[in-house]
């Protein structure tokens, strides 16, 4: 395990990234933790905070593929993953791989897409590979799927399904800059784009390597309770209809992996646990009825199971 290279390489995406994404270092660092940890993430927020920014910016500095798909009600699993076409010449069929074969797949506005389409994401999303006609596909390595979503506008959409959103490592929102960082936006693109500056500071396969070292990173058995009991917990919550899943329990520790090597530490502590959990884990949650409407009701209950579950002693 390499804790000090995977601290320097995810400082030295993030600061890659920081020149397209100005004044929101914590959302970068949420992403890239997510992206160490293998996962994906969903993007709920208005138009023009810079949520394809991010993806592009993320793409360039990892020197991987990128890919967008606009979801749309007319669009199809095949424009997604792709269709086998016949070739006059060989006379055989031929797959023409679709947008889901890249490192980085940006899922612009997912929710305007016919749950038929939605779901042709889980397969690549789970396994890494997408099956058409029969025969399965393995998808380049880091993929990594950015959805986003306009958490307004919501004439139109199709709800995200349970086993949809339960995909997704974490839920990220950018917002709105303040004040002075606005006026940097203004000031750096008055002559250039500043994703032009973005310069690749890892190759596809160092990624894949720095996410292989995230896995290695210790943890104690004691912190596996901590977070088995976190998770158990949101299902016994009587606000809600439905907990996380054992995914989520999965998740939450490579999450916290992940926060521990960018920490330059090679063993995660319950810290990272609470660093992490309210991205990975409110998304999961099922409110009732008198609990739906509230927009703080998933954090505040996870932040309350956090303050109610002990904090382990770890052993090591």
């Amino acid at each position: 395990m390499r804790p000090e290279t995977v601290s320097t390489k995810a400082a030295e995406v993030a600061a890659e990234v920081g020149k397209a994404i100005l004044g929101k270092p914590e959302t970068i660092e949420a992403a890239i933790i997510a992206l160490l940890a293998d996962g994906h993430i969903l993007l709920e927020d208005v138009p023009g905070v810079g949520k394809t920014t991010l993806a592009k910016a993320l793409a360039r500095a990892i020197g991987g593929t990128y890919r967008r798909v606009q979801f749309t009600p007319d669009l199809l699993p095949a424009d997604v993953t792709g269709s086998s076409l016949f070739n006059q010449k060989t006379v055989e069929f031929e797959f023409r791989p679709g947008p889901i074969f890249a490192n980085i797949v940006l899922a612009d506005e997912i929710n305007r897409a016919t749950p038929k389409t939605q779901s042709s994401l889980l397969e690549a999303m789970e396994e890494r590979q997408v099956t058409v006609d029969g025969t399965l596909y393995h998808l380049p390595r880091p993929f990594f799927v950015i959805a986003t979503q306009n958490n307004v506008e919501m004439t139109g959409t199709y709800p995200l399904p349970e086993a949809q959103m339960d995909r997704f490592l974490a839920r990220l929102s950018l917002g709105y800059p303040d004040k002075e960082h606005e006026k940097g936006i203004l000031i750096s693109q008055q002559l250039k784009a500043p994703l032009d500056d973005v310069r690749s500071v890892l190759t596809p396969e160092e990624m894949v390597e720095l996410q292989a070292d995230v896995r290695e990173v210790f943890v104690d058995d004691s912190l596996k309770d901590y977070i088995v009991e976190v998770v158990r917990a949101t299902r016994e919550e009587s606000g809600l209809l439905l907990g996380a899943s054992p995914r989520g329990s999965l998740l939450l520790m490579r999450s916290a992996q992940a926060a521990a090597a960018i920490a330059g530490r090679d063993y995660a502590t319950p810290d990272d646990v609470k660093r992490v959990a309210l991205q990975v884990l409110p998304h999961r949650l099922i409110g009732r009825s008198e609990v739906r409407g509230r927009a703080d009701s998933g954090p505040g209950i996870i932040q309350s199971i956090l303050s109610r579950v002990p904090v382990p002693v770890p052993t090591r």
